[in-house]
């Protein structure tokens, strides 16, 4: 890296890391691509995180099995990165391996394309064993935390406890996890799969006072940005609701053609002149 691409990493991790300490929430939305990254900072938001099944689904292949590389992870971040001026953090799955040492390896080679935080999950990606076990799980975010903090720079870990959403709705071994990984240094705690104020406040209140993401567009949970605000909760990302948005609205639209033969879908759609001054 130049001098000035380091000085602004560091500036945008810094950033990254004011979000997490000043008072109230924020939402961080998740792109799969350039042009829905500069969407999203046109808008005003403040900082991107990317998606792993957005990728994946931009890939033609599905998400959570391994299928995408951490190679075209980290060169997907890199062009989200190239495409704004925000903070971005990655989905950095399980840390493509299972050994502790690959999980740090991850890390810093996220730092070196020039992400300013990433998340390291305790899924496997194997379905019939999906979730590592306790101990290893720890360690795994122990050696990721060490790898964030040899950085000259302030790279935000978000460790994610995922067994909701892998058949195994234990809310106490979420709990559980959530509270090691915060105790072995993580600086964001991440549940995804969480379905009501119920649950998400047990969370808020087990870490605290280490900020809590909260995923919408999961599942069926409705609860707006206030809500969460008023439960603790920190950060907000959509995961792959706004990919999957765009993908459906494109699978519908073709259905209609092929189907129907008609183009009703055409007057819903965003006006060509009003996308093309977006990224004038």
């Amino acid at each position: 890296m130049t001098p000035s691409t380091i000085n602004s990493q560091l500036q945008k991790a810094q950033a990254f890391k004011v979000l997490h300490e000043r008072a109230g929430i924020f939402v961080i939305p998740n792109p799969w691509d350039a042009g829905s990254a500069r969407m999203l900072q046109l808008l005003g938001f403040e900082a991107l995180a990317t998606t792993s099944a957005g990728l994946a689904f931009s890939l033609g292949k599905p998400d959570g099995d391994g299928s995408v590389t951490r190679e075209e992870t980290l060169a997907n971040a890199q062009t989200i990165i190239s495409a704004t001026n925000l903070p971005v953090s990655a989905d950095l799955e399980n840390g493509y391996g299972d050994d502790p040492g690959k999980c740090a390896e991850t890390i810093l080679l996220a730092a070196d394309a020039g992400l300013v935080g990433g998340s390291i999950e305790d899924a496997t990606g194997n379905a019939e064993d999906p979730n590592y076990p306790f101990e290893l799980s720890v360690e795994r975010i122990k050696a990721a935390v060490k790898a964030a903090r040899s950085l000259p720079f302030p790279f935000t870990l978000t460790a994610r406890a995922e067994n909701l959403i892998h058949g195994r709705p234990d809310l106490k071994d979420t709990i559980r996890r959530m509270e090691a990984f915060a105790e072995a240094g993580a600086d964001v705690l991440y549940a995804p799969g969480l379905k009501t104020k119920e649950e998400i406040e047990a969370v808020v209140k087990s870490v605290a006072p280490k900020p809590v993401n909260v995923v919408l567009g999961l599942n069926s949970v409705s609860l707006s940005v206030d809500e969460l605000a008023a439960l603790g909760v920190k950060r907000i990302s959509l995961g792959s609701a706004l990919a999957r948005s765009a993908y459906g609205s494109f699978f519908r639209a073709s259905q209609e053609i092929h189907q129907k033969g008609t183009f009703t879908f055409a007057k819903d759609t965003m006006p060509y002149a009003e996308i093309n001054k977006l990224f004038r």
